[in-house]
């Protein structure tokens, strides 16, 4: 897919910046391969004497946006350059793997060793965790898609854990009344506000900040049924402008143009087969801890799904989220080669105990 990805791109553009680009990122996959295939063949036996609250490498990834080599695109600081490295780094992107294991060994550690999900000190550990770690990195580089998806994958693996619904209920209302709070008190920045004010009115700022998912409805209306042909859409193969970020967050409208309804369809078939099957997994995985690292895993790809998906159906709010395993990236092509591996290695583990029992 990705290779399909890059060739779209290296025949829209034609220039060296996207040569740069696309051979810095085979490089990157290549690379990827390798961690991932690394990671496959780790053990992910939890230290059960002494479960961290938080990790500071995952601090310390954050913090360096603050340091000269934070650079700021589309308002948010949330990438590295490196001296040397022709591409940027999102540093949020590997945070997601070391938080989704750091949680499943604390969740791991309340279910088998305190035996308690249901106490207040059990949801502040795991909470307060998360709460910090979400306001931490959107204090820093005012990025609000990932500081969701950090929180998406904690509601999903404290759900499955077993956590108690009170916690949940608790958790929601106090987020609503947060939300309330920093929109009324002017936290939350101006450019965040109108884009959620234009999903309820689409001629809100239809030359502004409404024209990204404007220009993405036109995109996937003019495809159809059966889409316009590959490489022939009117707008996806237009002016940069007729449909912005086309390659990254907009890649589901280039598809809904140029492969119509069906192919949109198809792209949302492969993907709900990917979770169910990652969840397969987790159902049948050796260990609590393994388990939850699946369900970690699968709630991180899902909520960038439908959040990809509703951006371009004008549904949600433009949060710079990109569509898992279409979306042309480098970052976040790291993030799901570890995210794999993981899986792999869970699934060969489970594969391997249930043949050592059928020949005992």
């Amino acid at each position: 897919i990705h290779a399909n990805m890059q060739s779209i791109v290296a025949l829209r553009t034609l220039d060296k910046a996207a040569s740069r680009l696309i051979i810095s990122e085979n490089g990157a996959e290549t690379l990827n391969v390798g961690e991932a295939l690394v990671r496959l063949k780790g053990e992910f036996t939890p230290h059960r004497e002494k479960v961290p609250m938080y990790d500071d490498e995952l601090l310390e990834k954050i913090a360096l946006l603050r340091t000269p080599l934070g650079r700021a695109t589309g308002g948010n600081l949330a990438w590295l350059k490196f001296p040397g490295i022709p591409v940027m780094i999102g540093p949020a992107e590997y945070v997601k793997i070391g938080f989704c294991l750091l949680l499943a060994k604390q969740l791991a550690w309340l279910y088998e060793e305190r035996h308690d999900l249901k106490r207040p000190p059990s949801a502040i550990m795991v909470g307060g965790h998360t709460l910090a770690l979400c306001g931490f990195y959107y204090l820093i580089s005012g990025d609000m898609g990932n500081a969701l998806v950090f929180l998406f994958i904690f509601m999903c693996m404290s759900f499955a854990a077993g956590f108690a619904l009170r916690w949940f209920v608790l958790l929601i209302g106090a987020g609503v009344g947060a939300v309330a709070a920093a929109w009324r008190f002017g936290l939350v920045h101006g450019y965040m506000k109108n884009r959620i004010l234009t999903l309820f009115d689409h001629e809100l700022d239809p030359q502004g900040v409404g024209w990204h998912q404007g220009r993405s409805l036109l995109a996937l209306g003019s495809g159809g049924l059966f889409g316009t042909g590959f490489l022939k859409g009117a707008q996806t193969q237009g002016p940069s402008y007729a449909l912005p970020a086309r390659h990254t967050d907009f890649i589901f409208s280039v598809a809904g143009e140029e492969l119509g309804l069906i192919g949109c369809m198809l792209i949302i078939v492969l993907l709900a087969l990917i979770f169910a099957r990652i969840l397969y997994i987790a159902r049948h995985a050796q260990t609590t801890f393994e388990s939850n690292v699946c369900v970690g895993i699968a709630a991180m790809l899902m909520f960038q799904a439908l959040v990809n998906i509703g951006m371009c159906l004008y549904v949600m709010p433009v949060i710079g989220i990109t569509l898992p395993f279409f979306s042309y990236g480098g970052s976040s092509i790291v993030t799901l080669y570890i995210s794999m591996g993981l899986v792999s290695g869970v699934k060969n583990r489970a594969s391997m105990k249930i043949r050592a029992l059928k020949y005992e």
